[in-house]
């Protein structure tokens, strides 16, 4: 195979469009870019080296599981008598690619069913009377539209995905048309890396603070379809470099330690080596210190400022929804017309309206059928589906550090606030849950309920004083929130704390062995994804406060002169931005 395949000078950007038309499965595009002039070249630039004869299909984020997985064909079945499949989108596109729109939005549900299609390498049907195996091996673009880190596609998809991309703003040239991704591809498959290659990406993600193996073997493929598309057999230390900057520099979780002498430097130099190689050994530089300085380089600025402030990227679960997560149920709510659609499980079928769309063509029909005696003919464009319109509601649980730690006059404002906030739950609907922690236990002073009054007597007969047992707080947190997750609701918490936690889980007093209770159940409450938001009370900001927060994956808000109203309207803004 000959040579200068790539075009020169290439971008990185253009550089990945090219990996990916050569190798799909094998890699796969998280593109973080809104809709500008550089997407819409990129884009372009991928469909110019996009074979013709392989399937690349837009999926947009609402989807239904049978158009994606395949399933019934209800016309099918009733002109034939017997179940008919009909292939999903992802069957379709065994060979080909996804382009997913609005990844950003994708349902966690629909993220993990093509996840686990990649893994596989096929769909599984098995349902309404079906029972088949489809190969689905394809790669995956998707399109992330998120602005905030909360707003990013789920990350069983872009754990997925080897390329992670940012495209700013401006022009981006395309690349030339006439590389040879066909012949890259039949090359593909001779192309080798050898040990040293492995061990310098491995190197390189575990100084990333890259914990998952997925990283540096999807660096691989990347860097072998590098060397593919430039006609290499080998891969060579430029292929390296560029699949660090394009696979473990978006994934950075940490900057570089210092570099350190090499652990087994020679204690003096070869007695007799000839002078080109002498100044050849000099010159050598450990690949893995290459791979290491390329990643660096490339890791995006807004990921290189949070790392240089000690401030690791978000990786949880988001919260979804505006007045709560949204509820994509069906069989529940009230009608709001109708719809559109497949029937199957689940769904309820507008009887009326479906044979009202199939009445005006039962003429044409009958003459099509060839059994003249059927009394109604129903087509898949006739099914209408009872659209139906279910309320998202939200219950809110307090949590208030009632030690004597907060001091008395911080314990009235908070008090204020909370009562405040509780009237406007109750205007939205919403439930409101009160927890109070003192001395060496926290204590459910109020469930979930709607009763304003109920919460204003157990909010003015709050006492203050003792020990701040936030661990036990937290865990009551979560045990409140996956209650009132089970009952279809969103649990959102606002946690009002100096963080001063001086009481350990199991009631015993010592700071020490209560800080760290407090974080272990700060972790476990992140792990949900639930909203949370933590209000440092004390009279100064805490560091141990904000600690707390960042380990709960909560916003962190520090108001230390503020009185009742003041602290109510910052804690309003603030659940209304994570809505």
């Amino acid at each position: 195979m000959s040579g200068g395949v790539i075009p020169s000078p290439m971008s990185d950007a253009q550089a990945a469009a090219a990996i990916f038309a050569v190798d799909p499965v094998g890699t796969g595009v998280l593109l973080r870019a809104g809709p500008c002039p550089a997407r819409d070249r990129w884009l372009a630039a991928l469909r110019a080296l996009w074979p013709a004869h392989t399937p690349l299909r837009r999926v947009p984020p609402a989807v239904p599981d049978d158009r994606l997985l395949g399933g019934l064909d209800l016309a099918a079945t009733l002109a034939a008598g017997r179940p008919i499949a009909e292939r999903g989108i992802l069957a379709a596109s065994d060979g080909g690619a996804l382009l997913l729109a609005m990844a950003d939005r994708l349902p966690p549900g629909t993220a993990a069913r093509i996840a686990a299609a990649m893994d596989a390498g096929e769909v599984a049907m098995q349902r309404d009377g079906i029972d088949l195996r489809l190969p689905s091996r394809f790669g995956v673009i998707a399109l992330d539209e998120g602005l905030a880190e909360d707003e990013r596609a789920p990350p069983a998809l872009a754990e997925r995905l080897a390329i992670h991309l940012t495209l700013e703003a401006g022009t981006l040239p395309s690349p030339d048309p006439g590389t040879a991704i066909d012949e890259a591809r039949a090359h593909l498959a001779s192309v080798t890396a050898d040990s040293q290659v492995l061990h310098a990406l491995c190197s390189a993600a575990a100084a990333l603070g890259i914990a998952s193996l997925r990283a540096p073997l999807q660096a691989v493929r990347v860097a072998r379809a590098a060397a593919a598309l430039a006609g290499r057999d080998r891969v060579d230390e430029a292929d390296v470099a560029l699949a660090a900057r394009l696979v473990l520099a978006p994934r950075a979780t940490r900057l570089p330690l210092p570099d350190e002498p090499p652990a087994h430097a020679p204690t003096a130099p070869d007695p007799s080596p000839p002078p080109d190689e002498q100044r050849a050994r000099e010159d050598a530089v450990p690949l893995e210190d290459v791979v290491v300085a390329a990643a660096r380089a490339a890791i995006p600025s807004a990921l290189l400022a949070a790392l240089r402030l000690g401030e690791a990227p978000r990786s949880g679960p988001r919260a979804d929804g505006k007045a709560g997560a949204q509820r994509r149920t069906v069989r529940r709510g009230r009608p709001a017309g109708t719809r559109l659609g497949t029937l199957r499980s689940g769904q309820r079928l507008a009887l009326v309206e479906t044979l009202r769309a199939a009445a005006p063509w039962q003429s044409l029909r009958r003459l099509e059928a060839a059994n003249a005696a059927r009394r109604v003919i129903v087509r898949r464009d006739d099914i209408r589906l009872v659209r139906l319109k279910a309320p998202s509601l939200t219950t809110t649980i307090f949590a208030v550090d009632a030690s004597g730690s907060a001091a008395l006059a911080r314990l009235a404002e908070a008090k204020g606030a909370v009562e405040l906030l509780l009237a406007d739950c109750y205007v939205r609907r919403d439930t409101v849950a009160l927890i109070a922690f003192r001395g060496r236990t926290a204590e459910l002073v109020l469930p979930p309920t709607g009763s304003l009054a109920r919460a204003r007597r157990c909010l003015a007969g709050l006492p203050g004083g003792g020990g701040t047992p936030l661990a036990a707080a937290l865990d009551m947190i979560e045990g409140v929130a996956d209650s009132v997750a089970r009952k279809g609701r969103t649990p959102i918490t606002v946690l009002l704390t100096d963080g001063r936690a001086n009481v350990a889980r199991d009631g015993t007093p010592g700071r020490p062995q209560a800080e760290q209770d407090a974080l272990d159940a700060a972790r476990r409450l992140r792990a949900s994804g639930r909203a949370c938001l933590l209000i440092d009370t004390a009279p100064r900001p805490q560091p141990t406060a904000e600690r707390i927060a960042r380990e709960m994956g909560a916003r962190y808000l520090a108001l230390p002169y503020a009185d009742a109203t003041a602290l109510s309207h910052a804690v309003r803004a603030d659940i209304e931005a994570s809505r």
